[in-house]
């Protein structure tokens, strides 16, 4: 089985990393500099156990640039405003039942690879992530790279499922095949609500009582949906933990190192956004969402320097 992990970032590029080192076969499709970096210097991945290494991952800029077929799992890891156009492209050159599985915060992007393909699966990831400069990608997570769980989407679970999960599991990424992974997906989206909040004000966001509310709104609209949600504690996160790689720290979430980097538009449509719309399709009032929305539009516009306001600011509606 081969891996086509398209969109390299912290996430896609240490899933691609670790399968790659674990001797899966992997090729990588990845952007401009980025991209151009990994090509000529191979992939740098860090883990707090292992450091910084070079590894020879295959890489294209397009996925026109490969022949994808039998045998073949294309991995979808870039955030979810880049979904569309990647799998418009995907679509052009990889048949229709070709197995896509999303890597990606939210619920929306199986729901719109299923528009183009027949075969598609959910991950639900948590892993602390880090793209620090052009081929350069590290996890934070230790002992393990990560939690990677998958499942078919809407529901079920086949033998895909089991071999990917028996790949991450011998990647060192924790991996279970669910048969209900958008429960988990929607846990994961609850707290992703914070993201832009944590973009604006550094970690202190996930205490704050708007992070609260947020999160709050996020299960009444999944219950007026009638919709799933993982509530059972789940014992691998107690072995997990963020740890330096080679003394540097972990420096924040999707959101924060976007904004830190400068790289336009934020996630908060897929997350915020989710809960707003489906607040305004069940009558479920979300204005801590609403905020959070807006806030990560106005991050952008104004330039704002990644954890420099103040929980204040926010409620206050500023910049």
């Amino acid at each position: 089985m081969r891996y086509i992990i398209y969109g390299a970032g912290s996430i896609g590029g240490t899933i691609g990393a670790s399968l790659f080192e674990a001797g899966r076969g992997v090729v990588l499709i990845a952007r401009g500099e980025h991209g151009r970096a990994i090509a000529e210097r191979g992939l740098l991945f860090g883990t707090p156990a292992g450091g910084w290494r070079h590894l020879p991952i295959p890489v294209v800029g397009h996925p026109a640039a490969l022949s994808i077929g039998t045998g073949d799992v294309v991995v979808l890891a870039m955030q979810s405003q880049g979904t569309m156009s990647a799998l418009e492209a995907l679509s052009l050159v990889a048949p229709a039942d070709v197995p896509i599985a999303c890597a990606q915060n939210g619920v929306e992007n199986e729901r719109l690879a299923l528009r183009h393909f027949s075969n598609v699966h959910g991950m639900s990831v948590r892993m602390a992530g880090v793209a620090r400069e052009p081929g350069c990608v590290g996890v934070h997570d230790s002992p393990h790279n990560g939690i990677v769980d998958v499942g078919r989407y809407p529901h079920g679970v086949d033998d895909l499922d089991r071999a990917i999960a028996a790949d991450l599991e011998a990647a060192s990424i924790q991996s279970l095949a669910l048969d209900d992974i958008m429960a988990q997906k929607r846990a994961k989206l609850a707290s992703n609500v914070t993201n832009a909040l944590e973009a604006a004000i550094g970690r202190a966001a996930t205490k704050t009582e708007l992070s609260k509310r947020a999160r709050a709104e996020a299960m009444a609209v999944f219950a007026a949906a009638g919709l799933s949600v993982a509530t059972d504690a789940d014992p691998r996160a107690a072995d997990r933990a963020r740890a330096p790689i080679d003394g540097v720290p972990h420096g924040g979430n999707s959101a924060f190192q976007s904004l830190e980097r400068g790289r336009g538009r934020l996630e908060a449509d897929y997350l915020n956004g989710e809960i707003v719309l489906l607040g305004r399709l069940h009558g479920i009032p979300t204005p801590a969402n609403a905020l959070l929305q807006d806030l990560a539009i106005r991050l952008v516009k104004a330039h704002v320097a990644a954890g420099s306001l103040t929980i204040d600011d926010v409620e206050a509606g500023r910049p």
